[in-house]
């Protein structure tokens, strides 16, 4: 029987789709490597390398194969700052189960990224480096670009915060609350919404507003935060903070040991992400939508790429052996999960089969 105790290794994940990186990741990640030093969010050696070992630039890279080089470099900080952001205030450190602590912080440094021309009196090291962030993106993005980046990090800095407040009661959601949470805390909603930033190509409101696109996105973001929780689960259950993760959850709801809710996840991730290749297939637009699109393909398969190999899923030993791919999904029932949060995203594709 597999238990918490021993986690249960990867599976072998069913994507699709080609791998893909950007031929400037190397020069990319050496100058995010300097940015770091310069704005110095770690607080000793040690921390240092854990946030040059999330290998932020290559997670990109890989997002946004094709991306312009000066864009990506103001992503690549970003996504090293959420890391180190992610690891020292919300997984753990003084905030991670006070909602009542990390809410002002949060609201101070998602004012920070929204005005980031004047100082914050004490801030400290992550409010200056966001600050340099958001100027950065004023720089190579368009106005709208930035506001929906601004907003997206606020709908991630609130589904932190519900996270976090779950964690101050000890109470472990249902399947169902998991994954409209799951949604935000995992960052999905400003890594996506850069990847207009990073390809230099605005997509048009009502395309990036309507809801075969919007649904597309949200299957993207529960792709890979689901696939978060599969790399992270062994790193998780020897660090002892295994508390809200699918596979947690699912022996919760159900009463399954680790294996058997590990393969019940993959099942889980499986059936959407085939209704994610379903959907895509049959949309068109604009060509900064179907670069918009091509992103979200990219994001999924680049996502599990990088994890494989970053030693953040691995504890910083011994990378887990490559699980490999499969070409068949595990479970290929059309119909919706019983997920009230994303049960509409079935509804809205039987919906486009009675009305071509």
């Amino acid at each position: 029987m597999t238990s918490v105790d021993a986690p249960p290794g990867l599976r072998p994940f069913y994507c699709p789709i080609e791998p893909a990186l950007h031929p400037d990741v190397r020069l990319i990640e050496s100058r995010a490597i300097d940015w770091i030093d310069r704005f110095r969010f770690y607080r000793d050696d040690k921390d240092r390398a854990r946030v040059i070992g999330t290998n932020g630039a290559e997670f990109y890279a890989r997002f946004a194969p094709s991306g312009i080089t000066g864009n990506l470099q103001v992503i690549a900080h970003w996504v090293y700052w959420a890391f180190a952001f992610d690891d020292a205030c919300c997984d753990s450190g003084p905030y991670s189960a006070d909602p009542a602590g990390f809410l002002p912080m949060a609201g101070v440094l998602q004012r920070a990224l929204e005005s980031p021309w004047e100082p914050v009196p004490g801030g400290g090291p992550f409010v200056t480096a966001l600050q340099d962030i958001g100027r950065g993106f004023h720089a190579c993005a368009t106005p709208s670009q930035v506001r929906r980046f601004c907003d997206a990090h606020r709908a991630w800095l609130f589904g932190v915060a519900w996270q976090i407040a779950n964690r101050s009661r000890g109470r472990m959601p249902s399947l169902a609350e998991y994954t409209a949470m799951r949604l935000n805390s995992a960052g999905g909603p400003p890594t996506l919404a850069m990847l207009e930033i990073a390809n230099g190509a605005e997509v048009p409101a009502a395309e990036l507003a309507a809801p075969v696109v919007r649904a597309l996105t949200e299957m993207t973001m529960l792709i890979d935060s689901w696939d978060n929780d599969l790399h992270s689960y062994r790193m998780e259950a020897d660090e002892k903070h295994t508390d809200q993760n699918l596979v947690n959850v699912l022996s919760a709801q159900y009463g399954w040991t680790a294996g058997r809710a590990m393969d019940e996840a993959y099942a889980l991730r499986d059936r959407v992400m085939t209704l994610f290749l379903r959907t895509r297939a049959g949309v068109d637009g604009s060509a900064a939508l179907r670069c918009y699109l091509d992103g979200l393909g990219h994001a999924i398969r680049g996502n599990t790429d990088w994890a494989l190999n970053v030693p953040r899923y691995h504890n910083y030993g011994e990378p887990m052996p490559h699980p490999g791919w499969t070409d068949r999904p595990r479970d290929t029932n059309p119909a919706p999960p019983p997920i009230p949060a994303i049960r509409w995203w079935w509804r809205l594709c039987e919906l486009d089969k009675e009305n071509p």
